[in-house]
């Protein structure tokens, strides 16, 4: 079982960014059809990859702390999946936060 279930979570991590990719690029234009397709497609995947991405993470600091690059690496894995779920209105695909800014936009 324990075989079966680290298999499960490769295919996983191998799903969520196509997958979020994809239905980021399908925006239907109708509002409510935008805001279902977000809360019942987009929120539960950037879930998903903001918590495999904690997991990636906290799995590559032996590496990415004597490379001085632990910074970056949490901003790619945790910061842009997280600002994606939980830091932009409800049917809106591109632009995150109040001001509206691009998701993910490296120089925030």
């Amino acid at each position: 079982m324990n075989n079966r279930l680290k298999a499960c979570f490769i295919a996983l991590v191998f799903a969520v960014t196509p997958l979020a990719a994809a239905a980021e690029d399908a925006v239907t234009g109708d509002k409510a059809t935008d805001m279902v397709v977000d809360l019942v497609v987009l929120r539960p995947l950037g879930l998903a990859a903001t918590v495999i991405g904690t997991v990636l993470t906290v799995v590559a600091l032996p590496f990415t702390l004597p490379g001085g690059n632990a910074g970056a690496s949490a901003q790619e894995l945790i910061v842009r999946p997280a600002e994606y779920t939980f830091n932009r209105p409800l049917g809106e695909f591109h632009r995150c936060g109040t001001d509206r800014h691009p998701c993910g936009a490296s120089d925030r």
